[in-house]
């Protein structure tokens, strides 16, 4: 349905989208995750045809978007857009969400019927006569997902949905998110900075750093396999750590780092250099007399920092070279771990995700 070839755009000097190519295809979800200044707000204007690429094509069913204003709005009319600070009209919540059916001059007997329909979607029936600017943060960004939906639209782009929402508006506005697209087919992109949120609601993910499409591919992909080292850190794998490999054994690979080696598994070969990642909650922490534990790897080393987080607690520990755990509180706890306290750190080969140095470059986009 969507298909974005080498679509760029500037603004003076500064390149917010660059060389981005996608297809998107149609009864699909697509999360562009990535962090804040990445290009994925720009990038979603563009496809609502807010602004023009100064380099590139979009085509929307196969059609060039490039045409004309009034060939442009024919296919805006196809497309809603939830931004992530809606303002509401001046009216009632009822007169917000039949804003956009007035417009295109729908009968009154059906937009009554719509906008209440689309009020029980977002979980709001009869608050149609409400004062909109009485409403909380999370009762107008429903509105405002209300008022994109009531248009009947085949693509749903939205921008941020739940950034700095409740839990509970959050999960109502995933379940029509979730629900519209499966019974309805209507084909979604979301931007989000939440990974959580993209893999809970999308069929692929784009990784969107510097403008650019830096990953693309299954959620579960993205999450396990990312391509660069940047990718990993922003997909949460703390533990990033530059090395060689030394020795192959079987399928395994041992990596230099530094004054300690580690177990992989991996396809790099002796000589090359690679980035070892691993993610805190795949660490195992042991007495550093314990004698227990079978994961290919142990590092005995001393307890440098521990922060703690609600229920978890983060424990880094100098191996030689820092690395950090993330376990439960309970767990630190019981430990009775401490800053300066010898301790043994251990993992699994398989807990190692190997990039190699010359996978840094950002893969080609899916």
């Amino acid at each position: 349905m969507i298909d974005l070839q080498g679509v760029s755009r500037t603004y003076g000097a500064h390149a917010a989208v660059r060389d981005v190519s996608l297809r998107i295809p149609k009864g699909s979800v697509v999360a562009l995750i990535g962090p804040s200044g990445s290009g994925k707000t720009t990038l979603l204007r563009l496809l609502d045809l807010l602004e023009r690429p100064t380099a590139g094509r979009y085509l929307f069913d196969g059609v060039d978007t490039g045409g004309s204003e009034q060939q442009r709005l024919a296919i805006r009319r196809r497309i809603a857009m939830v931004f992530q600070k809606p303002v509401p009209l001046a009216t009632t919540v009822g007169g917000n969400v039949a804003a956009g059916l007035r417009y295109r001059k729908v009968p009154k007997e059906e937009i009554r019927a719509r906008m209440a329909a689309a009020l029980a979607m977002v979980g709001l029936s009869g608050l149609a006569d409400r004062d909109a600017a009485t409403l909380s943060g999370g009762e107008m960004q429903r509105v405002a997902l209300a008022r994109a939906l009531v248009t009947e639209p085949e693509v749903l782009l939205m921008d941020e949905p739940t950034a700095n929402l409740d839990p509970e508006n959050t999960t109502l506005i995933e379940e029509v998110v979730r629900r519209v697209n499966r019974t309805q087919g209507i084909t979604i992109v979301l931007s989000t900075h939440d990974m959580g949120q993209g893999q809970r609601l999308a069929d692929t993910l784009a990784l969107i750093m510097q403008g650019r499409v830096h990953q693309s591919g299954r959620a579960q992909d993205l999450f396990s396999y990312p391509g660069t080292p940047e990718a990993a850190r922003f997909m949460g794998f703390e533990n990033l750590l530059e090395g060689s490999v030394v020795e192959k054994q079987d399928d395994l690979t041992v990596i230099d780092i530094g004054p300690r080696r580690i177990t992989a598994v991996s396809d790099a070969g002796v000589g090359e250099g690679v980035t070892a990642c691993i993610r805190a909650e795949d660490l195992t922490l042991l007495s550093a007399r314990s004698t227990q534990g079978s994961a290919r790897n142990t590092l005995a080393g001393t307890i440098t920092r521990i922060a703690l987080h609600g229920s978890f607690a983060r424990v880094t520990v100098d191996t030689g070279f820092p690395v950090t755990a993330l376990i439960t509180r309970r767990s630190a706890e019981e430990m009775e771990f401490r800053v300066g306290q010898p301790i043994c750190v251990t993992f699994k080969a398989t807990a190692v995700h190997v990039i190699r140095r010359a996978d840094h470059s950002p893969p080609a986009a899916g």
